[in-house]
C-alpha cells in the first residue's frame, strides 16, 4: 500500500474506494438486542466525511487538535473515527482534559470533565437524539446529519494517541500479516477498542489489507457458527 500523502483515513479507505466502494467493510452486531447493521465503503466513508466536517466547520478543529473518541466499538465508532483522521486531529482514547473535544456516550460525560467541547453519541440504529443533555453539551446524532458526505482534507498530524500516520499504518499491517488477513477476507471479532493497540489489531488492521471487519458486541456462543456460515467469515479473531 502507498505512504499516505495525507491523512490515515485516506490512506485507509482510498485503496478500498478504488477497488470495492459497494462491498461491505463493516458489519455491526449487538447479539444482546438483535441489531445487525452494515456500511459499504461508501457509505462508511459519507458518514466519517459528515463527521469530519461537523469537527471542522461546527467545532472549528483544525489539523492537530486533540479528540478524546470515549466510545466503544461499534458501527458508529468505526466512522467517527475516520472522521476525525480525515479532519486532521489526534484521537486518544482516554479522558484527557486537554483534549480539544470529547465524544463520548451518555454514561461517560464525566469523563469528559474539562473539556471545552464535548457531543454525546446515543449509538442508537435509528439515530435517536440524546434528551435532556447538560447546557452546551452537542447532541451528535442531530448536529452531524446537517453535513456534507464529502470532504477534502487539509493536513494531517499524529494520529492516535501520539502515533504518527506511518507509525499506526506499519502497526496495522504488522497486525494483519500476523493474523493473516488480506484483501476479500471476512474478519469475526468481538474485540474492544478501548486502547491504541486494541483499535489498531480489532479495526484498523482489517481496514489496511482491504478486508471487511463483521463486529460482534455482547456475543451469543450459540450463535457463532450460523454467523461464521451466513457472514461468510473466514478469519475469525
Amino acid at each position: 500500500m502507498r505512504e499516505p500523502t495525507s491523512t490515515l483515513t485516506d490512506a485507509l479507505l482510498d485503496p478500498i474506494l478504488e477497488r470495492d466502494p459497494a462491498g461491505p467493510r463493516v458489519t455491526w452486531y449487538d447479539d444482546a438486542t438483535g441489531a445487525r447493521i452494515e456500511l459499504s465503503g461508501l457509505t462508511l466513508a459519507n458518514w466519517a466525511a459528515k463527521t469530519a466536517n461537523l469537527l471542522r466547520d461546527e467545532f472549528a478543529l483544525s489539523p492537530g487538535a486533540r479528540v478524546a473518541v470515549l466510545l466503544p466499538a461499534h458501527w458508529q465508532t468505526a466512522a467517527a473515527l475516520l472522521g476525525c483522521w480525515w479532519a486532521g486531529t489526534e484521537v486518544v482514547l482516554a479522558p484527557d482534559p486537554d483534549a480539544d473535544l470529547a465524544l463520548v456516550t451518555p454514561d461517560r460525560l464525566d469523563d469528559a470533565d474539562g473539556v471545552d467541547e464535548v457531543a454525546v453519541l446515543s449509538l442508537d440504529a435509528m439515530g435517536t437524539p440524546v434528551r435532556d443533555l447538560p447546557v452546551g453539551v452537542t447532541d451528535f446524532a442531530t448536529a452531524v446529519r446537517v453535513h456534507g458526505d464529502q470532504f477534502h482534507p487539509g493536513g494531517f498530524r499524529a494520529a492516535l494517541d501520539g502515533r504518527s500516520v506511518a507509525e499506526v499504518l506499519a502497526e496495522a499491517r504488522k497486525s494483519a500479516a500476523l493474523h493473516g488477513i488480506t484483501a476479500g477476507d471476512r474478519v469475526l471479532s468481538s474485540a474492544r477498542w478501548d486502547t491504541a493497540e486494541e483499535l489498531i489489531e480489532g479495526y484498523l488492521a482489517v481496514l489496511v489489507a482491504g478486508a471487511s471487519l463483521v463486529q460482534v458486541v455482547n456475543p451469543d456462543p450459540a450463535a457463532l457458527e450460523h454467523r461464521v456460515a451466513t457472514e461468510r467469515v473466514t478469519v475469525r479473531r
